[in-house]
């Protein structure tokens, strides 16, 4: 089987965002692409609702859209442009989608990413999260597989690594960091903010024009000068930096909290964060398995009264 080296020139990222899926593939995936410099990268993305592929192209990245999630269609991609190494971030491909492509294509290096333990067909496994255990992929992956898997290969993003050489800010009032993903498809930063409303603290959202709430929490944000909402903003890190305290999903985004050491609560937002949620109860790290304005607001009297 292939590995990396030099030759790769030609590597097509296969991910997809919108206000459904969210944005944390796309953002990890341009962070991953950095890793591959002097390369000609190009994305395969599907135009869909609430997407962030304006992203890609911000970068300077090549951007193919996709009609469909068909193989065939990807298969035109990677011919069009040669392709030397597929790197796949995508639920909705499976172990026998990335099986045909090796067999169509067994010269090509194919590296997946992967979040929950699930079976693959690829030459590379990268599961880049704080939580992720080795040996959990003994028989769902090829012997020749290479894993790389925990906190090592997390991918941060450089700006991560500027805000935490800044100077910690002391805040004149108590200031929260608030994100749950890219699109907060259930709505959970205006449930939060309604709890927030009863606490003396200043309030740092930050989301993305996938968020299919994004009027309403406009509305909520308008004249209320304790709440800074940040949109598609390019300073997240700066902004965490300067912030007391997260409330985050149980999504990628803790990967970036445990980097800054910011105390935090997090909750869970989706069915693929279970790994993440047992990772942090296995750790005595606080989690809502489930949103409740009594359990969160349980949760901050305690907190705030100790660290305020």
């Amino acid at each position: 089987m292939t590995k990396t080296s030099d030759r790769v020139k030609n590597i097509l990222f296969r991910a997809d965002s919108s206000s459904t899926i969210g944005t944390g593939h796309i953002m990890r995936d341009l962070v991953l692409a950095k890793q591959f410099k002097n390369n000609n990268i190009i994305f395969a993305s599907r135009d869909l609702k609430g997407n962030i592929n304006f992203k890609i192209t911000e970068e300077g990245y090549k951007l193919e859209i996709l009609e469909d999630n068909n193989i065939k269609t990807l298969q035109r991609v990677i011919e069009k442009h040669n392709i030397d190494m597929i790197v796949i971030d995508n639920y909705e491909i499976d172990y026998e989608f990335e099986k045909k492509l090796k067999e169509k294509y067994p010269n090509i290096e194919l590296m997946v990413l992967d979040d929950t333990y699930e079976k693959h067909y690829c030459d590379i496994l990268l599961n880049h999260n704080i939580y992720a255990d080795e040996s959990r992929y003994k028989n769902l992956v090829p012997q020749w597989c290479e894993l790389r898997c925990g906190k090592k290969h997390t991918l941060i993003r450089e700006e991560f690594y500027e805000a935490k050489r800044l100077p910690k800010i002391k805040n004149e009032k108590f200031t929260i960091f608030l994100a749950m993903g890219g699109a907060d498809h259930k709505n959970i930063i205006m449930k939060v903010l309604n709890v927030l409303e009863e606490f003396d603290v200043n309030a740092n959202i930050v989301t993305t024009s996938a968020n299919k709430n994004l009027d309403e929490l406009k509305n909520f944000c308008d004249n209320k000068n304790w709440v800074s909402l940040h949109i598609n903003s390019k300073e997240i890190a700066k902004i965490m930096r300067g912030s007391d305290f997260a409330i985050v999903s149980a999504s990628v985004i803790l990967n970036e909290v445990f980097f800054m050491g910011i105390p935090f609560v997090a909750i869970k937002t989706a069915d693929n964060q279970r790994e993440m949620v047992k990772f942090l109860k296995d750790n005595g790290y606080p989690i809502l398995e489930e949103f409740s304005n009594d359990g969160l607001k349980d949760y901050l009297k305690t907190e705030l009264k100790v660290i305020i």
